[in-house]
């Protein structure tokens, strides 16, 4: 499973430094994405003469018949002399769908921007509703009688 068997707990966008892959292969760096139903691994690794490469993994969660679960992955390997003709293509394509279906874009955003809020919120209530507070004033201490 490339060294990514427990990413429970990970958040998004965490980022970790030198670790260890599939094979022992190190990471060099890492950035993880979770992303609703996938995760994204953002990989830079090393080859035998220590030139770096970017590994893009998608991950997603599965079930097989009898319950137990795995992880289905896809890889992209990219390599440094790629990078700018990688980026460019990828921004451009980014672009080309943000103009394309931007009221879509901007729907997707505010339901996301909702479902944070909401998620505060609810963290604000479960934090105001656990903390305890007492009626006892210090001068009822003093007149115990």
């Amino acid at each position: 499973m490339d060294g990514y068997e427990n990413t429970e707990g990970q958040g998004q966008g965490q980022e970790q430094e030198q670790g260890q892959g599939k094979n022992g292969q190190d990471i060099i760096f890492s950035k993880v994405i979770k992303a609703g139903k996938r995760t994204y691994f953002l990989d830079v690794k090393a080859t035998r003469k220590n030139d770096y490469y970017l590994t893009i993994t998608e991950s997603k969660k599965r079930f097989k018949n009898n319950g137990k679960r795995f992880f289905e992955k896809h890889k992209v390997f990219l390599y440094k002399e790629d990078f700018d003709k990688f980026t460019d293509s990828l921004e451009e394509v980014i672009n080309f769908i943000k103009r394309e279906k931007s009221e879509e874009m901007e729907a997707i955003k505010q339901r996301q921007q909702e479902k944070e809020q909401e998620q505060a919120e609810q963290v604000e209530e479960t934090a105001a509703s656990s903390s305890y507070t007492s009626d006892i004033e210090f001068e009822d201490l003093d007149n115990r009688e």
